[in-house]
């Protein structure tokens, strides 16, 4: 039977991958994004797909959505994704990455809405430098800037208000995402989704650090089944989950796997650190592995097909 999904952020990177794989297993979706980072262009043209060009910091109309619509599953992936923009306005970045989504719980809470499945989604940002690895969902929570301490305090919101007053909620810490549709003209765009374009345009890439800084980089498709399994398994109510490989490559070693499939060689400028950035990273997902998750994509195999669907673009 087919379900009536929100997908907050849905017209972003992450989002229009989860929203074509929503679309593509027949169900309604319903999508909110101000296109301040996201694109239309994203999104596929459907009769199943409702788009609102609307903020979610709009309460007003945000309550009335979800009073009118009853949706059965509801995504919270809309954010200010970058964290030197929140580091430059944390007390505007704040309204969006937190507020707005407390108040999303809200309005469920007050108004007695109970969806099958509310699953926010966290950053591994939250764990900050520590350098003890890999991060379980156990490790200590480091928050090194104002878009981490926003996304953990968002977690701990989605998942007491669950527990509290008896909403299905779950919450993923994403690590390095990449894939299609990533917007390397962004100002939050992902660090492969600008090595992507400094290749094709045969320009300098900036790399900040010596390159030795790691991460766990993990392809989009991944990313989608782990979302779809985790809202749909009951046993996944009132956790938060890592979402990754388990594995992790440094940034010079991504880049020379990126040079092999492209057959270019990219032009590296070096630059200083920047605050906020984190030297290492790399996830424990076995509490994910235990309702079924398993990543179909390795690092190689993930680029490759990135950058192919970025060639035929």
């Amino acid at each position: 039977m087919a379900d009536n999904v929100l997908v907050t952020g849905g017209a972003g990177f992450i989002g229009s991958n989860l929203v074509r794989d929503l679309i593509k297993k027949d169900n309604s979706v319903t999508v909110v994004d101000d296109l301040s980072m996201g694109r239309l262009s994203n999104l596929p043209e459907s009769d199943q797909l409702t788009f609102y060009q609307k903020s979610i910091t709009d309460r007003k109309f945000m309550d009335e959505l979800l009073i009118n619509r009853q949706f059965d599953y509801i995504y919270l992936l809309a954010a200010v994704a970058s964290v030197a923009d929140t580091i430059k306005r944390p007390e505007v970045t704040h309204q969006i990455n937190q507020d707005a989504n407390l108040w999303i719980m809200e309005t469920l809470r007050r108004n007695q809405l109970r969806p099958k499945k509310v699953v926010f989604t966290s950053s591994a940002a939250v764990y900050g430098d520590d350098p003890l690895q890999p991060k379980s969902e156990q490790s200590r929570i480091v928050p090194l800037s104002p878009y981490a301490i926003d996304k953990f305090a968002s977690e701990r919101f989605v998942i007491d208000y669950g527990q509290l007053y008896g909403l299905n909620t779950a919450a993923t810490r994403f690590f390095n995402v990449y894939g299609p549709r990533q917007n390397p003209s962004s100002p939050y765009s992902g660090v492969l989704s600008l090595i992507t374009q400094r290749l094709q345009d045969n320009q300098i890439f900036t790399l900040f650090g010596d390159g030795t800084q790691s991460r766990d980089f993990v392809y989009v498709d991944d990313v989608i089944l782990a979302l779809q399994l985790i809202a749909d398994m009951p046993e996944s109510n009132g956790q938060v989950y890592n979402v990754a490989t388990g594995h992790s490559a440094s940034l010079i070693e991504t880049i020379r796997i990126f040079e092999k499939i492209s057959g270019d060689t990219l032009k590296i400028e070096f630059a200083d650190c920047r605050l906020g950035d984190i030297q290492r990273s790399e996830a424990d997902i076995c509490k994910l592995r235990k309702l079924g998750y398993e990543p179909k994509f390795d690092l190689e195999t993930g680029l490759r097909r990135y950058w192919e669907f970025n060639q035929n673009y």
